[in-house]
């Protein structure tokens, strides 16, 4: 592979600096040479994935996951259904590519797309898979059909590049519709956003049953989310309810973010549900979250210092240091000290 210092001549660009998840290896290209200036045998990273497809057996699946994952000693959360899987998994590169391999054998994953971010083995309490009803918890079961293809009647997939076209082409009339909660678009969401109130993905037939958002019914619409499959579903339950024009971002969030970082349409931090709680894409990155209690500027969350609690405060670091507004709301305060008496 070639160690320190070893130089090729590629023909690439000058000055940039090029990470290859597959291979651990960090390169520097300067003046149409590539150097490696770190080779990482150990590097760990984070898998995100999804894949619609009919499923007899989703214990099976389950086991057989649960197995797999433990033998490659990899912590993270995945959901089985009969509509496919849902996962993100963290540990050593080298065994995610194991995982990779070994889970696109099953039939109907041979063409699952694998997302690659960073983070790793720890920012997971544990390994957990698990059978639900359904892979996004929208309560959808009556309008979504899924076969060996995967969701019926979606809306199109764009490309992070078709994304900023058809901004281009269309302006204003390019509607972003956010199918993540609140508390996540709070943080980081696309320019032109309609961010619905939601705490729960359940929430999510309640507000398009609502008409709150029937004046977008004749606009291009453009559902996201953070890996693409809330957006899968989202997208057909918006054009079962009259939206005429409705697509999805292929590979949500990440995806796009991978392509433009913080120099397109996206703005802020990108909320996920583990240890890192959020990333950016960049070290330019806009932080456009508000400190719950002072208004300042922050991407920083905090889970409630009452345990029952346990809701998310969004909290700048100079507020993080009095432990009382640690707390969800003055309620949980009280609750708190009543607890310690």
């Amino acid at each position: 592979m070639g160690g320190r210092g070893h130089s090729f001549d590629r023909g690439f660009s000058s000055g940039v600096a090029v990470i290859d998840y597959c291979c651990a290896i960090e390169l520097i290209i300067l003046n149409h040479n590539v150097r490696i200036v770190r080779y990482n045998a150990h590097m760990e990273k984070v898998l995100l994935y999804y894949k619609f497809t009919s499923v007899k057996d989703p214990e099976m699946l389950r086991l057989w996951q649960k197995t797999l994952c433990h033998s490659l000693n990899l912590r993270g959360r995945i959901i089985v259904s009969v509509q496919g899987i849902n996962g993100t998994v963290g540990g050593d590169i080298e065994d995610l590519k194991a995982y990779v391999k070994t889970t696109k054998q099953y039939p109907g994953f041979k063409d699952m797309v694998f997302k690659w971010s960073e983070g790793g083995h720890d920012n997971f309490p544990r390994m957990s898979v698990k059978v639900k009803p359904e892979l996004v918890a929208f309560e959808s079961y009556d309008e979504v059909q899924v076969d060996e293809s995967g969701v019926i009647g979606g809306g199109p997939h764009l490309k992070p590049h078709q994304v900023n076209e058809l901004v281009e082409k269309y302006g204003d009339d390019v509607v972003f519709f956010d199918g993540r909660n609140q508390y996540e678009a709070a943080v980081g969401r696309f320019k032109n956003t309609v961010v619905p109130d939601t705490r729960t993905s359940r929430d999510f037939i309640p507000e398009l049953d609502s008409g709150k958002y029937d004046d977008l019914k004749d606009k291009k619409v453009v559902t996201y989310c953070t890996g693409g499959v809330r957006c899968e579903l989202l997208s057909v339950m918006m054009k079962q309810r009259g939206f005429k024009e409705v697509y999805q971002m292929d590979g949500g969030i990440v995806k796009y973010g991978e392509a433009y970082g913080d120099d397109g349409l996206w703005e802020g931090n990108l909320y996920v549900f583990d240890g890192r709680m959020g990333m950016n894409f960049s070290d330019h990155a806009k932080t456009i979250g508000q400190c719950t209690h002072c208004g300042g500027a922050t991407s920083n969350y905090e889970n409630c210092a009452l345990p029952a609690c346990n809701e998310l405060v969004l909290i700048c670091e100079t507020c993080k240091q009095d432990t009382e507004k640690l707390f969800h709301t003055r309620r949980c305060l009280r609750n708190s000290k009543h607890m310690v008496v």
